[in-house]
């Protein structure tokens, strides 16, 4: 089995290096590279094209939202999975805009960040519980999104109402007797005719436009 490679970012070097010792026990993931800063994690990304970078948000420099933002410009097949201490506003909504797949607060377990870390590799959103709920307390009050120049097909909008309730895209495929392959490609054509770069960012808009629920 491939494993994940991963570039672990923070500018606390005690912090960075107890994140590396954790996750190098993992055998599923390969910790190929470190960064302190935004600017280091700009670069790395851009060199060592990891599966996942696990990113810090406050760091001298440039921080981790716009550091997020700069790499999924230039190598956007790159997951970022947000690791921070701040939930709030100011960091959380600006996280998900620049294109973080997922959004995990530092009083996760190993075991949470593991699994975390798999999910955001398969393109799949992973947020803290408390995130969840604060997003979702937030979405009444984010600005109106446009409606998509392309109409969702009724199977896009199945398949988008299980991408909110959490679903991986090997559930979602048990649960629609199709194929791993024929939910990847909703999942593209979703994310494309939406206009956004990944299944976190789709979910929020079709929450905020109320194509999907979460009950």
């Amino acid at each position: 089995m491939k494993k994940i490679r991963l570039l672990v970012v923070d500018d606390h070097v005690v912090v960075r290096k107890g994140l590396m010792a954790i996750l190098e026990t993992e055998p599923g993931i390969e910790v190929v590279g470190e960064a302190g800063d935004g600017n280091e994690a700009v670069e790395k990304a851009c060199a060592l094209q990891p599966d996942v970078v696990l990113m810090d948000l406050v760091m001298p420099g440039m921080d981790g939202i716009e550091a997020t933002r700069l790499i999924k410009q230039r190598v956007p097949q790159v997951q970022v999975l947000v690791l921070t201490s701040f939930s709030t506003n100011d960091k959380v909504i600006p996280s998900l805009s620049a294109g973080a797949t997922g959004y995990l607060l530092k009083d996760a377990s190993p075991e949470e960040l593991v699994k975390a870390i798999e999910q955001v590799a398969q393109g799949e959103g992973a947020l803290h519980p408390a995130v969840t709920r604060y997003v979702l307390g937030q979405i009444k009050n984010m600005p109106d999104e446009p409606a998509p120049e392309e109409e969702l097909t009724e199977r896009e909008k199945e398949v988008l109402q299980f991408m909110a309730q959490g679903y991986s895209n090997a559930e979602i495929a048990r649960l629609l007797v199709v194929s791993n392959a024929t939910v990847h490609t909703h999942v593209s054509r979703i994310l494309s005719k939406l206009n956004v770069s990944s299944r976190t960012q789709a979910v929020l808009y079709a929450l905020k436009r109320g194509i999907v629920s979460l009950d």
